[in-house]
């Protein structure tokens, strides 16, 4: 198929590249020229396993990209990946949506024929078909469900697994207007939907807006749960791991996400938990099992701290964080746990060094303001430090062993692979 995929973020450099990786023409339409130019010379604008190759051995030939929005009207399907970033009150800000929606609409104006658009971006209930078909139709005067199409397919990528996730997905979930539309996803997915392990879920439009909020919210709330089962754990000196992984082998609960510790972050769980906050308090009714997830989640960064004030007295103390990013295989620092981490110690007094292996130069860029030194290595992160906390479960992270490791004062909020006996102190968060 001829497909145009609008944004390239995470998931749209990811589903672009993915697509092409099937064997469908793509192009990537993005308004940030530095982003097209990157593409374009064949390199990956994020880190993501498994995505530069694609890039590398695509770009020219099956995959293309430009600023300009009338390449859209030259494909048979066209992919929404724009943000829908969160507002001060927690709602999500559609302004990139609607904006992408008039220039999408402007191009389609002058296609003859009919044309699909699939919704990936992450948005409330009525927003495919309220907002961006009412846009849609507006601008480009086709009408819905006759010659415009639009297809909620609400996207699950993980960041540092968004490849194989897209490739090897557990469910594709279309929400289709129109039998058109939904058979022009089952042709887009045929070789991902041909694995038995695939599961294909066709649904109304809003029932698929709504499938990506409860499975996120879902996974915030199962690993909220568990923290607070890992706190009360160390509390009574137990270990949360011990217990949690008898927990799991109970089917109705299964092993998948069940680590306790600093809780969750990214792009994802707190923008879409917090939307579906928003939205439901517009509705008239208080999530307040929803509004506990947050709770325990917020709170585990001050823990980790006080943990570490048991052990070392923070003003004026040099405190090494090994970690910046939300999680392991990305340099995605979005609502990093890290960051709160930094927050608190400085606010404590700490004078903070940290060290990462990919996410250092998006801090820099992101927070120029921050007051902390960087090192360009654990070792040099670890030197003359009065204490370490690891915010990030990166595997190197799993060898500290090297000199003078046993005046080492660590505590640990991902549950590394480390040999406590090195340390002169090893205080896990929720062990």
């Amino acid at each position: 198929m001829h497909v145009s995929i609008v944004g390239s973020g995470y998931v749209g450099t990811t589903v672009a590249a993915c697509l092409a990786d099937l064997g469908h023409e793509v192009v990537n339409v993005e308004i940030d020229e530095g982003i097209v130019e990157t593409i374009t010379a064949g390199e990956s604008p994020i880190h993501e396993d498994g995505l530069a190759e694609r890039i590398a051995e695509h770009a020219g030939t099956r995959l293309r990209a430009t600023t300009d929005y009338g390449a859209t009207a030259e494909t048979d399907l066209t992919v929404f990946c724009l943000p829908t970033p969160q507002a001060d009150d927690g709602s999500l800000d559609l302004a990139i949506v609607k904006a992408g929606a008039e220039s999408l609409g402007d191009a389609l104006a002058a296609k003859d024929g009919e044309h699909v658009v699939v919704v990936k971006s992450t948005v409330l209930p009525g927003t495919t078909e309220d907002v961006v078909g009412s846009i849609l139709e507006d601008r480009s005067g086709k009408r819905v469900g006759e010659d415009l199409h639009l297809v909620m397919n609400p996207e699950f990528l993980r960041m540092g697994t968004a490849v194989s996730d897209f490739l090897e997905p557990d469910k594709v979930v279309v929400g289709a207007s129109s039998e058109p539309g939904a058979a022009a996803l089952r042709e887009l997915y045929a070789p991902i939907l041909d694995r038995p392990e695939t599961a294909l879920v066709e649904t109304d439009v809003r029932e698929a807006e709504l499938i990506k909020y409860a499975n996120n919210a879902f996974l915030a709330a199962k690993v909220s749960l568990v923290n607070e089962l890992g706190n009360v754990a160390k509390e009574y000196g137990a270990d949360a791991y011990e217990v949690l992984d008898a927990v799991g082998l109970d089917d109705r609960v299964s092993e998948r996400f069940l680590r306790s510790g600093l809780g969750w972050g990214g792009s994802c769980f707190p923008k879409d938990v917090n939307a579906l906050r928003a939205g439901a308090r517009e509705r008239g009714y208080e999530p307040a099992l929803l509004d506990a997830v947050v709770a325990v989640n917020d709170e585990q960064p001050r823990r980790l701290v006080a943990l570490l004030a048991d052990h070392v007295a923070l003003d004026g103390a040099r405190i090494a964080v090994l970690g910046l990013s939300f999680k392991p295989g990305t340099d995605d620092i979005r609502k990093s746990r890290a960051l709160d981490v930094i927050g608190e110690l400085v606010d404590r007094g700490a004078d903070v060094v940290a060290y990462d292996p990919v996410a250092t130069a998006n801090v820099r860029e992101e927070y120029p303001d921050l007051d902390v030194e960087y090192a360009d290595s654990v070792a040099g992160a670890l030197a003359h430090a009065d204490g370490a906390v690891i915010a990030t479960d990166w595997p190197e992270f799993d060898d500290l062993s090297f000199a003078d490791m046993r005046r080492r004062i660590v505590v640990d909020g991902r549950r590394i692979d480390v040999d406590e006996d090195e340390l002169a102190v090893y205080e896990g968060l929720t062990w």
